[in-house]
């Protein structure tokens, strides 16, 4: 094997290459660099046990545990033989099993309760036991023969690593490979290891040197050592990212925007003097913010977050007014046909004869609200795009349709997206390109992405906030309803819905799909746009794939019609029926002609029914924190109180009912984002992976790490400030240029 010369070397040339094939398939490891930031999970101490009693079912793991008994014991009639180890952390027990004689003689002459040890394999359920097969195994106690001097040197007075691992790769395999790695750097003085840390930062804030902190975080001899490695090596990332989106941030100030400001009496003004309430303090403080942006000369960029009927619309509404004063369109993006048909209404409603440019009966100073979207017929969706071309439009609203290539503007001025966690960065900058110059963007939710949350406290986003609710909105109580453990809770929630209809209200029941033959999932993508979009961040719930599918619409309905809500106006509400014919069932529930709604999540954002008080939520481990909140806020929206009812099968203790118990616990949308991403990560913070996927933060945690970001973007700015080009600090650069490869490089571009 080479000498190491720089983290970009093949691992090849220092864990040889049948190693370096393992890793790269399966670890997505393929360079010196990749295994030397491959940080270990968690480390365990001496007489530290894993707790056997929650590991997860169907994963590959890694325990530290004590050997209790073991016994073989033939099958097969005798042809065969067992060996049955069983595994303590001193209250639960883990199985072991090994088959073959060979194997069992082997294995039953070392494994002898007493002796303790990391075993690795992937977690099974046989006759309600929780069992490894054939797992590997390393003993780490002074008395096995099968450890190395090292090993039990390393495990008698230090922590011991546990690296996320795979089948084909343990644990205690890859601490070896790092440690062959480790020498071989030591050997060249980390020749090629550069600093990305200048030297002042590094001695202000008391950071070890980059070499000792892979050393203690790899090696730690104590948990001191750990603590001031995970120190230095979660600056390294927060820094490095902070510098590039400072400088992201500098140059998006320099690009040209069309500062858009409303003239002294033109449309704002006109449609301020028609609205018959007053705007709210949070209203008028956050319109200003958004109005000061606008009227800059480089593009806004802006996050505007609060909770469900808090009045972004009316914020956003007031904005697009604004850029139409200056002779600008603005577009209105929304995630569905039937939110975007919502839209068009109650903004031609605010507006009244502000939104009848140029027609009979309009207002002298008008504009035209343009709907468009995939399934409108030929004649309408021509008006539409001549209306947008020409400008007569001030304010499109539209689906994903919007983005075609055959729709364009007059002057595009600014693009607001409702419900941003539905779509991607690729659509948005699409829409964005229609424009001349960079327009504005302005995007609304109640309850941010992970990634969102993650890019606010970097800083990348500004934000407003909309924190208090509009006189007359009521408060929503929210429940748990364990189906499977507690069915008379069940019936009680179905009592609830009599009790609140027989009072006068209405009611949504809510189900993941629909129930066609040969479905799938929930409400999924038409040919050219989403019409129930799912929740792209919903999680893939393991103890989901163990059960019965889904509930679906179609079925639940006719079961609550024919049982408990026998009597009562049932209608169903999906994607998949005609545009005309979910217009026809909103307009029948909207007027009260409709007790119970039984819908996908095509209800879940825009839906305005006051009259309605409580919301079923079927099988509501299988939807995501943003969808089970957003539901929630179609009750509560009139004088009478708001109940949300989330019935699950989940297991109390598990994953996905203590997501539950948090939407329960809460109604601060953007609390719950924070717990979802604590939960879940926040995906690729600079790629393309919105959660769930590999995190470009190894270290840092952005939520309990908050200050450390906070401090690494000051350092960022004031360096950018003084060194834009980063002259000064080439191995800064260096660290630049790896963390952003060509598509992270074009997704800070497009934000």
């Amino acid at each position: 094997m080479g000498t190491v010369t720089a983290p970009h070397d093949p691992l090849a040339s220092v864990v040889g290459g049948t190693t370096a094939k393992v890793m790269a398939a399966h670890l997505d490891l393929h360079t010196v660099g990749d295994l030397l930031h491959h940080f270990p999970r968690r480390y365990a101490e001496r007489g530290e046990l894993t707790s056997l009693g929650a590991l997860p079912v169907d994963e590959h793991v890694t325990v530290v545990a004590e050997i209790a008994d073991t016994r073989s014991r033939p099958f097969n009639h005798g042809r065969g033989l067992r060996l049955e180890v069983t595994l303590t952390d001193g209250r639960s027990r883990l199985k072991l099993v090994f088959f073959g004689r060979r194997a069992v003689h082997h294995h039953e002459r070392v494994l002898v309760p007493g002796r303790r040890g990391m075993f690795a394999g992937k977690v099974t359920r046989f006759q309600r036991d929780l069992q490894l097969s054939h797992p590997a195994y390393e003993l780490i106690d002074e008395e096995s023969e099968e450890s190395d001097a090292s090993a039990v040197e390393e495990f008698a007075g230090r922590p011991l690593p546990i690296y996320p691992a795979c089948k084909q790769l343990e644990s205690w395999r890859i601490a070896k490979a790092v440690g062959l790695l480790l020498d071989s750097l030591h050997a060249t003085g980390w020749k090629g290891v550069d600093d990305p840390l200048p030297d002042g930062l590094r001695s202000r804030r008391g950071l070890l040197p980059l070499p000792e902190a892979f050393e203690k975080a790899h090696r730690p001899r104590s948990r001191a050592d750990i603590a001031a490695a995970r120190s230095r090596l979660k600056w390294d990332e927060a820094f490095v990212l902070q510098v590039a989106l400072a400088r992201r941030r500098r140059s998006g100030a320099q690009l040209p925007a069309s500062p858009r400001t409303p003239a002294a009496d033109g449309l704002l003004t006109a449609f301020d003097g028609r609205l018959p309430f007053a705007l709210t303090d949070g209203q008028r403080r956050v319109s200003e913010e958004i109005l000061a942006d606008l009227a800059a000369e480089h593009p806004m960029h802006r996050l505007l977050q609060g909770e469900v009927g808090s009045g972004k619309t009316l914020v956003a509404l007031r904005a697009m007014l604004a850029v139409a004063d200056s002779g600008g369109q603005s577009v209105l993006l929304a995630p569905t046909e039937v939110l975007a048909q919502q839209h068009h209404r109650s903004l031609r409603e605010m507006l009244g004869p502000l939104a009848e440019g140029g027609l009979l009966g309009g207002a002298e100073r008008a504009t035209r609200v343009a709907l468009l979207t995939g399934s409108m017929g030929a004649k309408a969706r021509r008006a539409a795009l001549l209306e947008a071309a020409s400008g007569q439009a001030g304010i499109v609203v539209g689906t994903h349709a919007l983005i075609e290539d055959t729709v364009s503007f007059a002057d595009l001025g600014l693009v607001v997206v409702d419900e941003q966690h539905r779509f991607g960065v690729q659509q948005r900058d699409a829409l964005r390109a229609k424009a001349e110059r960079p327009p504005h963007l302005l995007v609304m939710t109640a309850t941010p992405i992970p990634r969102t949350v993650a890019m606010t406290v970097f800083g990348d986003l500004e934000t407003s906030v909309l924190d208090e609710l509009p006189p007359g909105r009521s408060p929503i109580a929210s429940h748990v309803v364990p189906a499977s453990d507690k069915p008379h809770f069940l019936a009680r929630a179905w009592e609830r819905v009599r009790e609140e209809v027989a009072g006068g209200h209405q009611a949504y029941v809510v189900c993941p799909r629909i129930g066609d033959d040969g479905e799938k999932a929930a409400d999924g993508p038409a040919p050219t746009e989403r019409t129930d979009a799912q929740d792209p961040q919903a999680p893939q719930d393991p103890e989901a794939a163990e059960r019965r599918p889904p509930l679906a619409v179609l079925d639940v309905a006719d079961e609550l019609a024919g049982g408990p809500l026998r009597g009562l106006r049932v209608a169903v509400l999906h994607g998949r029926l005609a545009p005309e014919e979910k217009d026809e069932v909103m307009r029948r529930f909207a007027a009260g002609e409709v007790d119970v709604l039984v819908a996908t999540t095509v209800i879940e954002v825009g839906v305005n029914v006051p009259n309605a008080t409580v919301m079923v939520i079927m099988d509501a481990d299988r939807f995501g924190v943003s969808q089970l909140h957003q539901l929630r806020g179609r009750v509560g929206r009139g004088a009478a109180p708001g109940l949300c009812l989330l019935v699950t099968d989940a297991m109390e203790g598990g994953p996905a009912r203590a997501r539950l118990d948090a939407v329960a616990a809460t109604t601060d949308g953007f609390e719950l984002s924070r717990i979802d991403l604590e939960q879940r990560r926040e995906g690729d913070v600079l790629g393309r992976a919105q959660s769930g996927g590999r995190s470009s933060l190894r270290m840092l945690a952005v939520i309990a790490d908050e200050d450390t970001i906070a401090e690494a973007r000051d350092e960022a700015v004031a360096l950018v400030d003084q060194d834009p080009e980063l002259t000064s600090a080439p191995a800064l650069r260096t660290a630049l240029d790896a963390l952003l490869d060509a598509e992270r490089e074009e997704f800070l571009e497009k934000g």
